[in-house]
């Protein structure tokens, strides 16, 4: 996801039509495996640039605790970290992903990696290609790709954090490193894909690939999608969906694209990105994404309670696709609170945070209920 964007599918998701032309597949009875979810994660990429501007994190009771701790006493089982290849403000880059990892590793928690293949955010409106890519042509930019992958895993690896996930890409709907890799040329977004794999799986041999859409209640654009790619002979292992009921559609939407799209593609899928409000004020003077009642979905109110009454029912939805084809989910960007300087423009350092609103953390720094959820979620 990209701070401060709606995601839109930006041009792939109107040309969402499945190659194979079958209709979309209705919901199953959840049937999938019920208790402990495998994946309970949250995405903690933007935690070391706000503890550098002062950020810090405290119990529900006020007592102030290491995050990375706080996660791992909630029951999380995985962080999620973005990986950029050359940032303006330094971070998101390798030597602040090892850094993290070194104490997720001590915690006890697991590492996912995120690679967007840009100097910035990625999503289907943004797949901007590294600067230093520019003058690469299809077959460069494809080892560059690899090269970067295995960079950053290999390093990982070498110092005693492998990943145990890892996403080739981020919200994939119109293709990656455009305009070469973009959703009209599948052979060269298809090589991009196949180097991030291969790099993946030379230096990290345990490591599960994900490929990750947003819009995970579009059938037809996931069909669309891994019909195409699969097709090209891409070879991964686990589906990873964007699914924010704000923008995404109804639950039962969602549950029915994970239901189909597992058994048509024979691979389990984990929900890559969800999340939801405590509030709808600001603590900040930027607008946040959400800051309307209108934007709420119903039953759920903005609230500490609405929130975790949210986790509760996505982990449900995910725990439900058939035959213990849900991995689990990951909360985007949990520990993103408000800290000035720390704001969604790299490029930027008095851009604002329009995502305060939605951190696992409230406006005093105190763990909200909606962590506990996650992490100590049972069927």
């Amino acid at each position: 996801m990209r701070r401060r964007s709606v995601l839109t599918a930006a041009g792939a998701a109107a040309l969402a039509v499945p190659v194979l032309g079958a209709a979309p597949a209705t919901a199953a009875p959840a049937s999938g495996r019920r208790g402990c979810l495998e994946i309970r994660g949250v995405d903690i990429s933007s935690l070391p640039k706000n503890e550098d501007h002062g950020a810090v994190y405290r119990t529900a009771e006020g007592r102030r605790e290491d995050p990375v701790r706080l996660i791992a006493r909630a029951g999380v089982t995985h962080a999620r970290l973005k990986v950029w290849v050359n940032p303006a403000d330094g971070y998101n880059d390798k030597a602040h992903v090892l850094a993290l990892a070194r104490r997720l590793k001590r915690a006890g928690v697991g590492i996912w990696i995120d690679f967007h293949y840009s100097d910035s955010w990625a999503d289907p409106a943004h797949q901007t290609k590294p600067a230093a890519w520019a003058g690469l042509d299809v077959p460069g930019l494809a080892r560059a790709v690899y090269d970067h992958t295995a960079d950053v895993l290999g390093a990982l690896r070498r110092q005693g954090t492998p990943a145990q996930l890892v996403q080739i890409g981020n919200e994939l709907n119109g293709g990656l490193i455009w305009p070469e890799g973009n959703w009209e040329h599948f052979d060269a977004m298809t090589a991009f894909l196949k180097a991030g794999l291969r790099a993946a799986r030379d230096t990290t041999p345990r490591v599960r690939t994900i490929l990750h859409l947003a819009n995970g209640g579009d059938n037809g654009l996931y069909r669309w999608w891994f019909d195409n790619v699969v097709s090209y002979g891409v070879d991964f292992d686990v589906i990873g969906l964007s699914y924010y009921p704000f923008w995404h559609g109804p639950l039962a939407d969602a549950a029915a694209n994970m239901a189909d799209i597992t058994a048509r593609y024979g691979k389990p899928c984990v929900i890559a990105e969800t999340a939801y409000p405590f509030t709808l004020e600001s603590e900040d003077d930027v607008n946040d994404i959400m800051n309307s009642p209108s934007q709420l979905t119903d039953g759920f109110p903005a609230t500490p309670a609405g929130q975790a009454a949210w986790l509760r029912t996505v982990a449900d939805l995910a725990a439900g696709v058939p035959d213990g084809q849900g991995l689990g989910y990951c909360y985007w960007e949990g520990l993103w609170t408000y800290r000035a300087g720390s704001g969604w423009d790299p490029t930027n350092p008095t851009s604002g945070n329009a995502w305060e609103n939605l951190a696992l953390f409230d406006f005093e720094d105190r763990e909200l209920p909606g962590l506990g959820t996650l992490g100590r979620y049972r069927g």
